[in-house]
């Protein structure tokens, strides 16, 4: 049954929503959702809701393993959402009956020769300094643990806290829980915001559709820069970076293959092998600059496997279902841009770039509360999409 027989009350203001979300992907959806919640009116402008990135990606939820330099306010954000998630789960598996593949197998970071090894020892000692405690493990532990590691494998850090979803039932799921909602769905892009009275005030459609709303949230992953009609100053800096993934499937025969996400550095390149319950095994991801290009290489496909042949040499016997390729949205920083810009009405939740999907629950939490109270919680403020304006660059210069 579809969400306006559900809500009449909707019908009337379909096209004068409280919230207009533009971007359907799996940070439109969790902010339309968690927004609809809270008792305002929202519609969602997307081609087809549920797909971008999160079609693409793996689903590991990796706040300790994904820490980088130079990032440990993330790291703040990402733990916070982590510990989010199993409730999450719980709530939109009753909201839109759907579940999620949410698994707390934990994660095992390996390294294969000794600068892997020393690399893998740095990546253990910021996260100590951060007040983590991941366990170091010899590589024989690593291989008691997962017994097809190759022997070659010099060590690791076990990792319990690092879980995984799927990503594609995620998406799923949200937009089940986002129609029971009442979320009016306009299967459209945006082509054009509203500003009126130097205010957001809706969005022109690509099918002609005007839409005027009381608060716009531009969700619109890569794209979000590209929408006609942004003041200059508040265009997010969000570009594309492209990550080619692979989908191979484990026979029953060889089960259980892996018991958890592995992931190591082989070469400076970054692999991860991520197992699910229904016999998938998901291999990525690389990471190129390389603009709007979705084109799978084989040059990608040949480093993914090559590279998790090293780590996990009986790869090449499982069949390959499937080759991907998808687009993150990259902030400056690498991290997300979250909340109200300087152009009264227009917020952002963009900007994820590896961890939209470890990420969500908090940006629905976050979205909803400042588009409900207008109050941006304390733990979004570090990642305010204002840490990019002229005027707070002038300050960190001053």
């Amino acid at each position: 049954m579809h969400a306006s027989t559900r809500r009449p009350d909707l019908h009337q203001g379909q096209r004068h929503p409280d919230v207009l979300v533009i971007g359907g992907g799996i940070i439109g959806l969790a902010t339309a959702w968690r927004t609809a919640r809270r008792g305002l009116t929202v519609a969602l402008a997307d081609p087809e809701p549920g797909g971008g990135a999160a079609r693409v990606a793996a689903g590991m939820l990796a706040a300790v393993t994904e820490l980088h330099y130079g990032e440990e306010t993330l790291l703040g954000l990402n733990l916070a959402s982590a510990a989010r998630y199993q409730a999450f789960a719980a709530e939109l598996a009753e909201a839109g009956g759907l579940d999620i593949g949410y698994r707390a197998c934990g994660t095992l970071a390996v390294a294969l020769d000794s600068d892997d090894r020393l690399h893998l020892r740095e990546l253990h000692a910021l996260q100590r300094r951060c007040g983590l405690e991941p366990e170091w493990l010899t590589g024989r532990e690593c291989r008691r643990l997962e017994p097809m590691l190759a022997p070659g494998v010099r060590g690791g850090l076990r990792v319990d806290g690092d879980h995984q979803v799927d990503p594609r039932r995620l998406a799923d799921a949200l937009l089940a829980a986002c129609e029971r909602a009442g979320v009016v769905f306009h299967r459209a892009g945006a082509e054009r915001l509203t500003v009126t009275a130097d205010r957001a005030a809706g969005a022109l459609l690509d099918d002609g559709t005007e839409i005027s709303a009381g608060q716009v949230v531009l969700a619109a992953g890569s794209l979000s820069g590209r929408l006609d009609g942004v003041p200059a100053d508040v265009v997010p800096p969000v570009r594309p970076v492209k990550g080619q993934v692979l989908r191979l499937s484990v026979p029953a025969a060889y089960a259980p293959f892996l018991s958890r996400t592995v992931r190591a550095v082989v070469r400076g390149s970054h692999v991860y092998l991520v197992p699910r319950e229904n016999g998938e095994l998901v291999i990525g991801a690389t990471s190129e600059e390389l603009g709007w290009d979705t084109t799978v290489t084989a040059g990608g496909v040949y480093e993914l496997l090559r590279d998790a042949h090293e780590l996990v040499p009986g790869i090449t016997e499982l069949p390959l279902t499937e080759t991907r390729a998808g687009l993150r949205p990259g902030s400056p920083d690498n991290a997300p841009l979250l909340g109200p810009t300087d152009l009264p009405g227009l917020h952002l939740a963009t900007g994820h770039y590896r961890n939209g999907v470890l990420l969500t629950p908090v940006t629905g939490d976050v979205m909803a509360e400042v588009l409900a109270t207008g109050e941006l919680p304390d733990i979004a403020r570090p990642f305010s999409p204002r840490r990019f304006s002229a005027a707070a660059r002038e300050e960190s210069f001053a």
